[in-house]
């Protein structure tokens, strides 16, 4: 959220001959996008999922790591085509397929940061743990979670402490498919805690017709695990950086921080 941080295509993909030339010219195209003859269409395309108000095919703009993403390709004259699926295909897409450029949104970290070109932020995400109002967790460090029952979800990065001692099982973890299972596990009492960002976690509750039900018994934890940037992953190699650069000028030539303050949704304690 996030080695998630994948969706029906939205082109044909090419095949036979026109296959062929695109292997070819992928990256002499998007070297050269920025000297494209006045009027020519040239489309970038990146794989994301359904994560909102984050991201996602319903959402007003596709949601709002959506719209500042699209807006910022539109700055350099490029055109964001964008395909939604299950996290972990969605990342396969975004750094294999050879007619797409990366994925988003995606955390800044150790693992991230050794697959793929990450941009500059392109907004924030609270990252914490949800908890049932009537069986509140005080903690300070991990080591004081040992023993509890933790809900995460399959395929998402969270941090790299708390990651690492999920995966040595020094802390107790269950992987589900997604946030809303997560939730109505933990309002059954089959969770302690479930790892969420809050504004995830306000989506949900506020506008799911089977998690609303539940907006009295549950809430957000006081304290974060990290307030972590969300970033475009663009594929390595010499065309990846160069759209990243292209896509990091356009970004922050759109005043300094702005698209990081204005991801930085409201979220109460």
């Amino acid at each position: 959220m996030l080695q998630r941080p994948v969706p029906s295509l939205l082109l044909a993909t090419l095949q036979g001959v026109a296959m062929a030339l695109l292997m070819l010219v992928a990256a002499t195209t998007m070297v050269r996008a920025d000297i494209a003859p006045d009027g020519a269409v040239t489309t970038v395309r990146l794989s994301s999922l359904d994560w909102p108000p984050f991201s996602g095919e319903g959402l007003p703009n596709r949601g709002l790591s959506t719209a500042i993403v699209e807006r910022t390709l539109a700055r350099t004259g490029l055109v964001l085509v964008v395909e939604f699926l299950p996290w972990q295909r969605a990342v396969a897409t975004g750094l294999l397929a050879l007619d797409y450029s990366g994925y988003f949104p995606e955390y800044r970290t150790a693992a991230s940061q050794a697959k793929c070109l990450l941009s500059a932020p392109i907004g924030s995400s609270p990252l914490g743990f949800a908890e049932r109002v009537a069986a509140p967790v005080e903690w300070r460090s991990l080591s004081d979670l040992v023993g509890r029952r933790i809900g995460t979800v399959r395929g998402y990065v969270n941090t790299d402490a708390f990651d690492r001692a999920a995966a040595d099982g020094t802390l107790t973890v269950e992987p589900a498919v997604d946030d809303a299972t997560n939730l109505r596990k933990l309002a059954a009492g089959r969770l302690d805690m479930v790892v969420i960002d809050a504004n995830v976690l306000a989506h949900l509750l506020s506008t799911d017709p089977d998690l609303r039900p539940l907006r009295t018994g549950l809430r957000f934890n006081g304290r974060l695990l990290e307030d972590k940037s969300l970033h475009v992953c663009f594929q390595p190699g010499a065309a990846g950086e160069t759209l990243r650069s292209r896509f990091d000028r356009a970004l922050l030539a759109d005043r300094p921080d702005s698209a990081l303050q204005a991801a930085r949704l409201p979220y109460k304690r």
